[in-house]
């Protein structure tokens, strides 16, 4: 992928990867809360990457953040899903739990391009 990056900006060529995320809260077996936000970049594949990410989608549910262990980055990698337990988050939580979902992303291709011409 990175190769494709570096060819893609020689060309003077930009990909944006838009990565919608649906976050929703679940209480005997029914959605309490939800939220779909699209974030423009590259799907990330290491708890660091992630946890900014569910930061922004637990603010936006107004919940406490949940413990993010390698296996949820993992699961959000693998299967573009991941569910968080009750006891996943350190603060006592009034539902029982917390999945994420990655729609597929879309590709959208910018003409970011700066020519030079010489006369």
């Amino acid at each position: 992928m990175e190769i494709l990056k570096i060819f893609l900006w020689s060309h003077g060529l930009h990909w944006k990867i838009n990565m919608k995320l649906w976050a929703k809260t679940i209480k005997s077996h029914k959605i309490v809360s939800e939220v779909v936000q699209e974030f423009t970049l590259a799907r990330p594949s290491d708890i660091i990457g992630w946890t900014p990410i569910i930061h922004q989608l637990c603010q936006s549910l107004d919940l406490s953040r949940p413990v993010i262990l390698q296996k949820h980055a993992k699961d959000l990698t693998r299967f573009s899903r991941v569910v968080f337990k009750a006891g996943d988050f350190i603060e006592s939580v009034t539902f029982d739990q917390f999945e994420i979902e990655i729609f597929s992303e879309t590709k959208k291709k910018t003409h970011e391009r700066v020519e030079v011409r010489t006369y």
